[in-house]
């Protein structure tokens, strides 16, 4: 809810959770059904320790892109950089 209520004081332009408890299902899900509630449409990625096989099951939430540990930082930056200019 804190996540949610920030974005839309702050007028965000996309959302990025970082999920190392093992919960990253419950916390999209949770995070998806209240930007429905707010109207906020953008654009959210993910990162953490999130087992292989759950990333396309976060993609159909709505999840962009994840990204695991040992992710390049600049792999990062390019992804977000191509959100801002779209």
């Amino acid at each position: 809810e804190e996540v949610i209520e920030a974005a839309v004081r702050e007028d965000v332009d996309a959302i990025g959770i970082s999920s190392l408890t093992g919960a990253h299902n419950v916390i999209f899900a949770r995070l998806f059904e209240l930007m429905r509630e707010k109207g906020l449409t953008v654009p959210v990625f993910a990162g953490g320790t999130i087992p292989d096989e759950e990333i396309p099951g976060l993609k159909r939430m709505g999840v962009l892109e994840v990204f695991l540990p040992g992710t390049p930082l600049d792999e990062i930056v390019r992804f977000v950089q191509k959100l801002a200019k779209a």
